[in-house]
């Protein structure tokens, strides 16, 4: 921390001195830029909604001060007093990133006093902007008279080469290193009002929406395709698996000409994702936690990365803890209601940090991972980076020593005791505990080696190479001697995926319904997005981990086929339509209220960016034998004569219903459909047509309804066979009814119809091809007869296999 604020003290001096020399040439100037539009980039610039989109300036640790709204204006009701200062830098603070640009000019002005009795007859003042790390600019200057409003009013312009990534403006005293021996002229408070920021608007940021289909039909990796995520983390509650991510897609911004997004910056993350299944194919996206940042649920913290989450009873109330790590420093842990909050932070300083007992030699105090024993004793593991250099070179490259274990105190929040080393072979980070039959297994992964880990060196045999997860099985959770060492878990991705998707990894292991699965991640979609090379965009896999009798795991290998989907989707009830089994060109927003299928205190989100020729898709869909009646969607329309086409099995399969999105522009509304021919088990495809170069609609939820006739009772199969060298695809129906009924029977080869079938008689017809080879499709069989002296209609849809005859 102290060379860090050495560095800050030397970017200061600079960029006071650059100042001074722009006043002396007449750079800063009264007038107002030509570049500048007329708009207003600071938000509760006159204090009049109290302290709304301000806080105190923490750029360094030291950085402290009190903030309160008063009557003191120069204009208006408000203003805001600024008291118990501790550093010529404490004051008011805005974030402006994203608002400003580089290379364009800005207009500042506000008003500013101090009356302090003991403070000089005047003062300077100064409106900085830091731009992260230790670049701090002064950007427009005042010297106040004692007791008298003074105001900035001057321009400036970034930097053309600035990084503008992080940008926020605060106002202070002219810097010094020990303004505690004279408070009286350096640390007096101060009252400000009326700050504006006039400058041209920001362009609108790039669209995020992944335009390709980054998750193909028929595949389950990687989890989802409309967006990014990374170190899942995977944690069963009540019927659920919820995956928790680093979000990867805060910092994606693909260039609107070529697609492709500047590399991924790690220092702008401070959300996490959460995305949910109940099958594992078909996932729900719950939008991003703010986690960290000004306007995070821990402000204290900056950074969100390598999520881990548990569950525990404290005081009688179940609660969730969601440990982040704040960067590569420290790590901490907020408190929720549910798996998906709301959260809040128990505590105001990071959970895990320099004055962790046993943690003082670890370089990267992050990637927590926390761990309930089946006793109700949780622990929380962490740590990885650079080995110590007081170990001898080889030892550092197959010893590092650099993982811990430590006890959690029953509130989850606060640690007990000192951490214990954990000595995994070839450690890098990533490290995670699960239990199986009374033996703990420790995973982690593995570094590239370097001078960070003794140089050249060499692997002990049977040790993990670069970027691969090892593990280690003990019979003590804080336990964990590199004679532990099992193996080589997982290797390197790219060796399943290929050129572009190598790099370091981060996994998990959960249990979900008597099986054990892994996850792990791998930049496929930004490989499918962009060709072989990547911008360190990563996206969630599963595979399904299998054991050996002895208790070791079998090496897992990377799919895109994935895990087997658990069970079909329930179709008859309100789910969210931002569910996706596969998608192609839509995103997700969060939208006001809660969500009609998690509850009131949920996120809600919809599906936005729809254009013309998108479509969403579930995969596995139940509609029982009775088959689907209807199928009502909560839509805004955004555009006059949008539509969605229900299909089933393909994008481009049979059209079984289609909703006209005909509601007012503009306003939420419940649009219904009447369905044919939907029964049995599909993938259902939802296809989106209307006018082109707009966005059609946005959709909340999605709900079908059984049908409410009753059915006629009818076995039906299809099958493809061989004649002379032609393929045909036989349809059966037989009927089960106590009645005769009429049987019809439709293909894409053709159709049939018989009149009059008997109790326990088939109707059949193999309808030929034309071809030698046929594709896998369905057939419909509608079967009419009376029940109760009603006349019904009952339809059957079935898959046929594809076929090939001859040689």
């Amino acid at each position: 921390m102290e060379q860090r604020l050495r560095r800050a003290t030397r970017g200061r001096v600079a960029a006071i001195a650059t100042v001074g020399l722009m006043l002396a040439a007449g750079l800063v100037t009264t007038s107002a830029p030509v570049q500048a539009a007329d708009t207003d980039l600071i938000v509760n610039g006159g204090f009049e909604n109290g302290l709304t989109n301000w806080f105190v300036n923490n750029g360094n640790a030291t950085d402290s001060a009190q903030l309160t709204a008063t009557s003191d204006a120069y204009s208006g009701a408000s203003a805001v007093l600024v008291t118990s200062r501790t550093t010529t830098g404490s004051g008011p603070m805005q974030d402006l990133s994203g608002k400003v640009q580089a290379g364009q000019a800005y207009t500042l002005t506000a008003r500013i006093k101090y009356e302090n009795e003991s403070g000089p007859a005047t003062k300077q003042f100064f409106a900085t902007m830091h731009y992260g790390g230790g670049t701090y600019t002064n950007l427009v200057s005042v010297t106040a008279t004692k007791g008298q409003w003074a105001q900035f009013n001057g321009t400036f312009t970034i930097p053309a080469g600035q990084n503008v990534s992080t940008a926020r403006l605060f106002f202070e005293t002219p810097w010094t290193s020990t303004p505690s021996t004279d408070p009286a002229l350096h640390l007096m408070d101060f009252t400000l009002d009326d700050v504006s920021v006039v400058g041209a608007a920001p362009p609108a940021p790039a669209s995020k929406t992944i335009e390709v289909v980054g998750k193909l039909p028929g595949e389950h990796n990687p989890l989802i395709g409309h967006k990014f995520g990374a170190d899942g983390f995977g944690f069963v509650h009540d019927g659920r698996v919820y995956m928790y991510l680093t979000n990867d897609t805060q910092g994606y911004a693909p260039n609107p000409s070529t697609g492709v997004s500047p590399g991924i910056n790690y220092g702008d993350i401070n959300q996490i994702t959460v995305i949910s299944s109940e099958d594992l194919v078909n996932w729900t996206d719950h939008g991003e936690i703010q986690v960290a940042g000004p306007n995070g649920v821990a402000p204290f913290t900056a950074n969100s990365w390598a999520p881990g989450i548990a569950k525990k009873v404290v005081d009688g109330v179940e609660k969730f803890f969601l440990y982040y790590a704040n960067g590569g420093g420290s790590s901490n842990v907020i408190t929720g209601a549910s798996p998906l909050g709301p959260w809040t932070s128990e505590r105001t300083s990071t959970l895990i940090n320099g004055s962790t007992p046993g943690a003082e030699d670890v370089a990267w105090k992050f990637d927590p991972a926390p761990f309930v024993d089946d006793d109700g004793q949780p622990y929380l593991y962490f740590g990885g980076g650079p080995a110590s250099t007081n170990m001898p070179p080889a030892e550092r490259f197959n010893n590092p020593k650099n993982l811990r274990a430590i006890e959690l105190a029953d509130s989850m929040v606060a640690t007990e005791g000192r951490a214990a080393v954990v000595d995994a072979p070839v450690a890098f980070e990533a490290g995670h505990v699960f239990k199986r039959a009374g033996r703990y297994y420790f995973s982690y992964s593995s570094h590239f080696g370097g001078n960070d880990f003794g140089g050249s060196q060499q692997p002990l045999p049977g040790y993990p190479g670069g970027g691969q997860i090892g593990y280690m099985i003990s019979d003590d959770p804080m336990s964990w001697p590199k004679e532990t060492y099992a193996g080589v878990l997982f290797p390197n991705q790219s060796q399943f995926f290929g050129s572009g998707t190598g790099g370091n990894n981060h996994q998990s292991v959960f249990e979900f319904e008597g099986r054990y699965y892994f996850t792990y991640h791998a930049p496929t979609l930004n490989k499918r997005i962009n060709g072989n090379t990547t911008q360190g965009y990563r996206s969630p896999h599963i595979q399904e981990l299998a054991f050996n009798p002895d208790g070791t795991i079998q090496q897992v290998v990377g799919t895109y086929a994935g895990v087997d989907q658990v069970r079909d989707f329930d179709p008859y009830r309100v789910f969210e339509a931002e569910t996706f089994g596969w998608s192609k060109g839509v995103a997700t927003v969060p939208v006001d209220g809660g969500s009609a299928q998690f509850g009131g205190t949920a996120p809600n989100l919809a599906v936005r960016d729809v254009d013309d020729g998108d479509w969403t898709a579930l995969s596995s869909v139940d509609f029982g034998d009775e088959g689907a009646q209807s199928v009502t969607a909560r839509v805004r329309a955004l555009a006059a004569g949008g539509q969605v086409q229900v299909r089933l099995d393909d994008v481009a399969g049979p059209v079984v219903g289609t909703i006209a999105v005909d509601t007012p522009v503009g306003q939420w509304a419940e649009v219904t459909a009447q369905l044919d021919g939907v029964s049995g088990v599909h993938d259902v495809y939802f296809t989106y047509s209307g006018p082109a170069g707009v966005d059609l609609l946005e959709i909340d939820n999605w709900a079908f309804a059984a049908a409410t006739q009753p059915g006629l009772p009818a076995t039906v199969t299809a099958s493809t066979r061989c004649v002379a060298g032609r393929a045909y695809v036989a349809v059966q129906a037989r009927n089960d009814h106590d009645a005769p009924v009429g049987i019809a029977l439709e293909t894409s080869y053709g159709q049939r119809s018989f009149a009059t079938v008997a109790p326990g008689a088939n109707a059949y017809q193999s309808f030929n091809t034309r071809a030698a080879s046929v594709p896998a499709g369905s057939a419909t069989v509608r079967v009419t007869g009376t029940v109760g002296g009603q006349d019904v209609t009952t339809v059957r849809t079935v898959q046929h296999p594809a076929g090939t005859c001859g040689g």
